[in-house]
């Protein structure tokens, strides 16, 4: 069973969904005496991306809760429930609000990062930082490489968005709605006719009406641009799998092969047939391949292993 709960990290407050053995809530959390066992299993900490919620990885949450692995998701500043963003570039407060989590997390045992595009941002530059308790990171779909045209687009060519918010007449609700309701699992899903409804329904509601629309939009094109400076991959010495899906619309599977090249290190999983959010493509095959990973990092931590030696296997394109 997932459990749903809300607490404060890095002084935002969210909401946590959390699978595994119950734990004490951080205030209240003894600290760990020098020498005590650490928990057996590494805590895998899911991170979803931009305009999503940690709801994204419920279906996944609950494969592993089943399969006994402890995980957490949690709804990143503003989005979800979490509080909002301050003014300002986002990345910085989106990394306090992370390093704070992994600190959090690595009370309790060796941490995996997950993260999907966003959070696969967030990942790399968490493992970028070699103060954090990072064990190691699943990048999935991570944006800044080689993005999509729609990308390209609204990063290049802001007329679009200008023109779209300074129209006479708002557009109605439902011409907005309309419209996302047909884009959305085309985003999303590697086949859209898959697409879960109640997971369709929760994108939905993030975009209600014209004026939220377009405070997305320009949001989304402010942290484009704050990608071109987001990485230092030669500074990522812990594993790294990169996971890519030959469908994805928004972040190419060519992306997925770029930072795998630009890691040397790193592990490359393409699915042909997985598109952006592969945890809603296939929950269960996500869930076993991010608990195959987090224990291959965790015995190589255990065993003082190179950062390449997690049990991944090498590049393997994949249809299903």
């Amino acid at each position: 069973m997932v459990r749903v709960g809300h607490r404060r990290i890095a002084g935002v407050r969210t909401r946590v969904l959390e699978v595994g053995p119950p734990q004490e809530g951080p205030r209240r959390a003894r600290p760990r005496r020098r020498g005590a066992a650490r928990s057996e299993r590494p805590r895998l900490v899911l991170l979803h991306g931009y305009c999503d919620s940690a709801d994204t990885w419920r279906p996944v949450l609950e494969e592993l809760g089943a399969a006994g692995h402890p995980a957490v998701a949690v709804d990143l500043p503003g989005f979800g429930a979490a509080e909002a963003l301050r003014p300002g570039p986002m990345l910085p407060q989106l990394d306090m609000f992370t390093a704070a989590l992994l600190r959090e997390q690595a009370a309790l045992g060796t941490v995996v990062l997950a993260g999907n595009s966003l959070g696969g941002t967030l990942g790399l530059r968490a493992a970028q930082d070699p103060r954090l308790p990072l064990a190691g990171i699943a990048s999935i779909a991570a944006p800044g490489f080689v993005d999509s045209w729609l990308i390209r687009t609204v990063a290049r060519y802001p007329l679009p968005l200008r023109l779209y918010s300074t129209l006479p007449l708002p557009v109605p609700r439902f011409v907005v709605r309309a419209i996302a309701e047909q884009v959305v699992p085309w985003l999303l899903y590697g086949d859209r006719t898959t697409a879960e409804p109640e997971h369709v329904r929760r994108f939905l509601e993030l975009f209600p009406d014209y004026r939220s629309t377009t405070h997305r939009l320009h949001q989304a094109r402010q942290l484009i641009t704050e990608l071109a400076a987001a990485y230092q991959l030669d500074r990522v010495r812990v594993p790294l799998l990169v996971v890519a899906g030959g469908k994805d619309r928004l972040v190419s599977a060519a992306s997925g092969r770029q930072l795998h090249a630009l890691v040397p290190h790193s592990r490359l999983l393409v699915r042909d047939d997985w598109g952006h959010c592969p945890q809603l493509d296939d929950p269960a095959e996500v869930a076993e391949l991010l608990a195959y990973f987090a224990a291959g990092v965790h015995h190589s931590a255990g065993t003082r292993a190179p950062a390449g030696g997690a049990a991944v296997p090498a590049e393997r394109d994949a249809a299903g």
